[in-house]
């Protein structure tokens, strides 16, 4: 058999990891052939398509990004995309396709198999907030690269007495900021699920001065909110939208810095992680599970279990309904929360 593998949405390490362990699994495992199609479903529709092999994947696990490119193309937004992914597939003899993505990339792939296309999915996105899976590759790294970034910026707020805010990735859940903000010491955490109001970030600062200690670090997701501005974004560019209609944030750290430092009076600067978080070498965390869910997904295609997605349950590697992942996000709980601000100065 011919199984096609295409990776969607945002970039993320640990998706080299994935696409090897496919490649190596379909080829040594069952004898089949793989094709690589280029820049996710715009692949598809372009039939952006190139065979891969075993020399093709070698040396490429250390590698961030994705050797077969990505775009956040919406099949189902251009004219007759069911059919024409159909056709592809068709004429390409590709028996199975794997589709590694977050929520619009699987979303997409749980419609075609809906259709009665044979797709499986493998949820990938640095927010750790696809549902169905306790954990997706990527955000092990993400963390990793925050938490760093958090510890180097202490430094230089203590040096010269600031308020710095450090602003990461996180539109509709707090994952990375909420347990970077707890590595890194971090004196609060904004997050999009428990907007607060801006009095409790200015308590929170006079109270570490009056404490002696004259900086303090403020990390914000980037969908954060404010509890005073109704539950509205900091921050968002309304004329910006994506071909699955998510508006374009941006701007959350300077306009909070801009606020904090007019309601407390003292200096404040942000610094934005932005695509740093996800670039570069995977962790060895996300080296493995990216491996686990490129093995696993080919033994599901093997089985038949289209229309599935392979996902983590604690430690196990399982596979789940595609549904599972759609309709809402993962997002933080009050109980991790409240353990936060146990933290908060």
């Amino acid at each position: 058999m011919k199984v096609g593998v295409l990776t969607g949405g945002g970039d993320c390490p640990g998706l080299n990891a994935v696409i090897r362990a496919v490649v190596r699994r379909a080829v040594t495992g069952h004898g089949w052939t793989v094709e690589g199609i280029r820049h996710g479903w715009r692949g598809m529709l372009r039939e952006e398509i190139e065979p891969l092999d075993l020399g093709s994947v070698s040396g490429i696990l250390p590698r961030g990004g994705t050797i077969l490119g990505t775009s956040r193309t919406n099949p189902y937004k251009e004219p007759d995309g069911e059919a024409v992914i159909r056709r592809t597939l068709e004429k390409r003899g590709i028996g199975a396709l794997i589709a590694i993505g977050g929520e619009d990339t699987l979303g997409a792939a749980a419609k075609l198999a809906k259709a009665g296309l044979p797709v499986v999915g493998v949820p990938k996105t640095i927010d750790n907030d696809v549902n169905g899976t306790d954990y997706t590759f990527g955000f092990d790294t993400a963390l990793t690269i925050a938490t760093e970034a958090i510890d180097r910026l202490h430094t230089t707020a203590e040096s010269h007495d600031r308020v710095m805010v450090v602003e990461v990735m996180g539109r509709h859940a707090g994952w990375i900021a909420l347990e970077s903000g707890i590595a890194g010491g971090a004196d609060m955490i904004l997050i999009p699920e428990f907007p607060v109001r801006l009095a409790e970030i200015k308590d929170a600062i006079e109270r570490r001065h009056e404490r002696g200690k004259n900086f303090s670090i403020i990390v914000v997701a980037e969908g954060a909110r404010l509890a005073d501005d109704a539950g509205q974004p900091l921050h968002e560019q309304r004329d910006k939208r994506d071909e699955f209609g998510h508006i374009r944030l941006g701007g959350v750290g300077a306009s909070l810095a801009e606020r904090i430092e007019e309601t407390t009076g003292y200096e404040t600067r942000y610094s934005v992680l932005g695509h740093i978080q996800r670039g570069g070498s995977p962790t060895a965390f996300d080296r493995v599970l990216g491996s686990r869910f490129g093995v696993s997904a080919v033994d599901l295609v093997a089985r038949g279990g289209f229309g599935r997605m392979v996902a983590i349950r604690g430690t196990a590697i399982v596979d789940v309904p595609l549904a599972e992942a759609l309709g809402s996000i993962k997002q933080v709980g009050p109980e991790l929360y409240d353990m936060a601000r146990v933290f908060f100065s």
